[in-house]
């Protein structure tokens, strides 16, 4: 891991604690990104010519990663633009449950198309509520983030299979931004109808570029209105071949950002989710544990069988000005900080930061 962790020069400065902002350029893709521009550089038109390649491997990439067929894998700039161009053509009537105070990307594309929305809070027993809300409400989509953003409590996805199994017909759609790439995920066999993610944070694949999985049994539930030259794989005449997910991809794609996302995956798969998978459960464990004892967990959190490698701590501005000083790189979200950690971070690094808060105050 020593190995791994060298590949990221910001980790030789400062603990870096900040992965739910923004996940690590690696110096692998760095150079793999440099040898595309300068492709492009000196080949033009002719490098270019052979991005629906690139495009078409990509897609075939992120469908092994997540065990989903790549035609129904869709390349979007980002989960937002992604979700918006879904939600353009969904049934007005559908009844949606929301998780109040979810990630304003996933919340705000429904508020503002008029749907007819209910909210549970994120509490201890989320998934209880959520349950009792579809029961009560006859709920027709259920669309959460896996992982919350502010606090990094994170949904069981047991529960949704549970959950699918008692009322088939609901919809589940999820936002994996702070979810995909920290443990192995197995879309096929999951209860999820719809997952999409950015992946510039835990897939570690930079900036605009993201992507959708979508189950083919819930893709007669969307009339989508989004066209354009690429979503006929610019092949004019062949309307008819346009797939459900090649809507979601009108215009031109940049090899850069795709092939960074290529790219990500890869440099994952060679590190092995298992070992990243492992390597999360055993930081979220460890960081729990110690901010637990420190009292600077919400009771949600603390009450909660497992979590994720995201925490929101009890901390004032004078804190945050002291971690900043101790060249700890984390945020303030909501009324407190926010530290993260990837498979790069260490048990040590979890520590140190234990001591900076002791001290503090």
């Amino acid at each position: 891991m020593e190995k791994i962790r060298k590949k990221f020069p910001v980790l030789q400065q400062y603990i870096y604690a900040n992965t739910a902002a923004t996940g690590l350029l690696s110096e692998d893709l760095l150079e793999w990104r440099q040898e595309h521009d300068l492709d492009y550089l000196i080949g033009g038109s002719m490098m270019k010519m052979n991005s629906n390649k690139l495009h078409s491997q990509t897609r075939k990439v992120v469908g092994e990663f997540f065990n989903c067929p790549s035609d129904n894998v869709a390349l979007v700039p980002s989960f937002t633009i992604g979700l918006n161009m879904l939600l353009e053509g969904l049934d007005k009537n559908e009844k949606i449950l929301l998780l109040k105070g979810d990630y304003p990307s996933l919340n705000w594309p429904f508020e503002s198309r008029g749907f007819d929305i209910q909210f549970v809070d994120i509490t201890h027993d989320v998934e209880e509520q959520i349950f009792n809300k579809v029961k009560k409400e006859s709920i027709t989509v259920l669309a959460l983030s896996m992982v919350q953003w502010l606090n990094g409590v994170k949904i069981d996805l047991e529960f949704l299979t549970k959950l699918k199994s008692s009322f088939p017909e609901l919809m589940i759609i999820a936002d994996g931004t702070q979810f995909l790439g920290t443990s192995n995920f197995d879309f096929s066999s999951s209860a999820l109808d719809i997952i999409g993610a950015s992946a510039y944070k835990w897939l570690l694949a930079g900036f605009g570029n993201g992507l959708l999985l979508i189950d083919e049994k819930v893709m007669h539930r969307f009339s989508l209105v989004s066209n354009g030259y690429g979503s006929g794989r610019n092949v004019v005449e062949q309307g008819h071949k346009r797939t459900f997910c090649k809507r979601l991809e009108p215009g031109h794609l940049d090899s850069l950002n795709f092939g960074s996302l290529e790219f990500g995956l890869n440099f994952l798969s060679g590190i092995g989710m298992n070992t990243v998978d492992l390597k999360m459960k055993e930081l979220a464990t460890t960081a729990k544990e110690i901010f637990t004892e420190l009292g600077l967990l919400e009771k949600n959190v603390v009450n909660r069988e497992q979590h994720s490698t995201i925490f929101n701590i009890k901390a004032s501005q004078e804190v945050f000005t002291k971690l900043t000083q101790e060249n700890v790189i984390c945020a303030q979200r909501g009324d407190g900080i926010r530290i993260s950690f990837h498979f790069y971070n260490t048990i040590n690094e979890i520590k140190a930061i234990a001591e900076i808060l002791k001290n503090a105050n």
